[in-house]
């Protein structure tokens, strides 16, 4: 009887080890489940410093190049602000922004509509949305760049931390100034060229110069600018180095050893159309040393200007190449 009592007692003893660890086991589940959990991270944005939670996936853009970065980093926006022109988008984007909602425009955002769209994300801009910026970061994490001007590169970075993919937006990066190079090399000695670009718009026309979007990618290739334009920018003080406003009697500094011009016509607006004619028509402009010898070539505003993005930022080099090569 002695002895099934012991044996009793080990086996009560065995069981109890057994059931220690079982509990041990339970108790580390918690520790296992927490390490699963979102991890937040800071970034640091023209308005300060936002947090955001794990890798957003309901992201809002309200910038033009903010959403080209944003499809760039393979992500589709739940909204975004309508393209400068276009039927809501523009036409190199439209495929990729299919059962995207509309939130306003740059100058204008809904911020109803985005609220009600419920995003983990906004993408903003300092220069376009200050007014506005209390309002969203209230509906959610908000990170603004700090202004808009031809390097797209700096927002791009920016863009590519805020959805916690920087590693991504380096390879994207590398992609481009690897194409960079590819057509410079393809370009060779036709670098050694003074080029000069013109935006024609409804009742007044500009110079832009190397701060533009266009400017930046020339630069970047190697191209140089025509001496006479940088008197120009001396004194500019509104737009600096981006633009200046002029008028007919600065036509001959318009001249360079290639013109490339521009048209903005917003959606059902193309009465830029009547300003670039009348000048194009004028006299000066006929005159042009570039324009006799057939190198004054009319592009697309949205790839050379007003997208603004990277993936503009592309097609423009695969046309840059086409035309000094054709």
């Amino acid at each position: 009887m002695q002895k099934v009592f012991r044996k009793l007692l080990v086996l009560l003893a065995i069981v109890a080890v057994f059931a220690l660890a079982a509990c041990g086991n339970t108790k580390e589940e918690p520790k296992e489940q927490k390490s699963n959990e979102s991890k937040a991270y800071t970034v640091q944005q023209a308005m300060g410093t936002t947090e955001v939670q794990d890798t957003p996936k309901r992201v809002v853009v309200l910038t033009n190049e903010g959403t080209e970065a944003i499809l760039a980093l393979g992500i589709k926006p739940v909204g975004a602000v309508q393209s400068w022109t276009g039927d809501p988008w523009y036409d190199h984007i439209k495929d990729d922004m299919e059962g995207v909602e509309v939130v306003g425009t740059e100058s204008e955002v809904n911020i109803e509509k985005i609220a009600s769209l419920k995003p983990d994300l906004i993408i903003g801009n300092k220069l376009r949305q200050e007014k506005d910026y209390e309002k969203l970061s209230k509906i959610a994490p908000t990170v603004f760049s700090e202004t808009l001007r031809g390097d797209w590169k700096e927002n791009f970075k920016l863009y590519a931390k805020a959805v916690n993919l920087e590693a991504k937006g380096e390879e994207v990066l590398k992609a481009y100034d690897d194409k960079v190079q590819s057509v410079k090399g393809n370009l060779g000695d036709k670098t050694n060229q003074e080029v000069s670009f013109v935006r024609f718009m409804a009742d007044k026309s500009r110079i832009y110069y190397t701060d533009s979007f266009s400017g930046v990618i020339f630069d970047s290739l190697g191209f140089k600018r025509v001496p006479a334009q940088a008197e120009l920018f001396k004194d500019n003080a509104k737009l600096g180095n981006l633009a200046v406003e002029v008028g007919k009697e600065v036509i001959p500094k318009m001249d360079g050893d290639v013109i490339f011009y521009f048209t903005y016509m917003p959606k059902d607006d193309n009465s830029a159309l009547a300003t670039e004619t009348e000048w194009t028509q004028d006299p000066l402009w006929k005159n042009l040393t570039a324009v006799q010898k057939g190198n004054a070539h009319k592009v697309d505003d949205v790839i050379w200007n007003t997208a603004g993005g990277i993936l503009a930022a592309n097609i423009m080099l695969d046309q840059i190449e086409e035309i000094f090569t054709k």
